[in-house]
């Protein structure tokens, strides 16, 4: 199934709601860092999240951050998405690992620690618009729902779940969030907060071929759900050779000097995507002319 975002409402649109399949692209973030079980699922339902929160943005070019920091083993998280469903994002440490919890799971919530969530939108104006909150399991989904309560006062369910091979490849990926109108009926809450209650894992959903659609009409039962549109999701990187070269461009004198008389290849990784730009220090100084 190809990755996608759904955007609903329900409830005569006194819930708004969005899911995602991200197993494709969750896919490709283990590959380009080569990530251990655990921190493919870390990363795998940030990036899920990232592009749901990425497609709630208003204007075509609003960028969304989202960060975890913590004093586990996998210290912290960034993952970067837009308005279109593009989303990419790097872990801090690629391999970590764990033993399971108590329920047989990988313990995420163990690699990640104490620590803050930060979600930054940069939406045009001066500054772009911060909020931290302190971690809360480090499960990322919990996290989100007491970002949302806390940072922006609108009360919310995420449900985010990467389930893996035998092989360490994804089997699958996804997630929603379901969030509540300050006019929401009390009789929507309580209906809506019954579903979630007996809400399956995602992974569970998503592994019974569950689509996006069908997930969120699982958790808005009984709610009247209306599907606006369909995004695509894909992880995307916009680095390039013109970027790095116009970083390289940006040394300080100082700097050019000691690369130069180090006499080494110039190597720039992209921590993003984990691509690789390979320049010689003659290409260093042709580029500063």
């Amino acid at each position: 199934m190809e990755d996608y975002i759904v955007r609903a409402t329900a409830a005569d649109e006194s819930i708004r709601a969005f899911a995602i399949t991200s197993r494709e692209l969750t896919e490709e973030a283990r590959q380009r860092h080569e990530t251990s079980p655990i921190v493919t699922a870390a990363l795998g339902r940030m990036l899920s999240a990232g592009a749901m929160m990425g497609v709630m943005m208003k204007n075509e070019d609003d960028l969304l951050t989202l960060q975890v920091q913590g004093d586990g083993p996998l210290h912290g998280i960034t993952v970067t998405a837009d308005s279109h469903g593009r989303v990419k994002g790097f872990p801090n440490a690629a391999q970590v690992m764990l033993p399971p919890t108590a329920e047989g799971k990988l313990d995420v919530g163990g690699a990640v620690g104490n620590g803050i969530l930060r979600v930054m939108r940069d939406m045009g104006l001066k500054e772009p618009y911060v909020g931290t909150v302190p971690l809360q399991t480090g499960e990322i989904a919990e996290d989100l729902t007491y970002y949302f309560a806390a940072s922006e006062q609108i009360p919310s369910s995420v449900g985010l779940g990467v389930l893996m091979n035998k092989d360490n490849t994804v089997a699958c990926a996804g997630g929603f969030i379901v969030q509540l109108m300050p006019f929401t009926k009390d009789e929507v809450i309580g209906l809506l907060e019954e579903n979630v209650a007996s809400l399956p894992p995602v992974t569970s959903m998503l592994s019974e071929g569950m689509t996006p659609e069908d997930m969120l009409k699982r958790v808005l039962a009984g709610l009247e759900v209306t599907v606006h549109e369909q995004i695509k999701a894909a992880f995307v990187c916009d680095c390039s050779d013109e970027r790095v070269r116009r970083s390289l461009r940006s040394l300080g004198e100082e700097d050019v000097k000691e690369i130069v008389a180090e006499g080494k290849p110039i190597e720039v990784k992209c921590q993003f995507c984990n691509r690789t730009y390979h320049y010689t220090t003659d290409e260093l100084l042709e580029m500063r002319k």
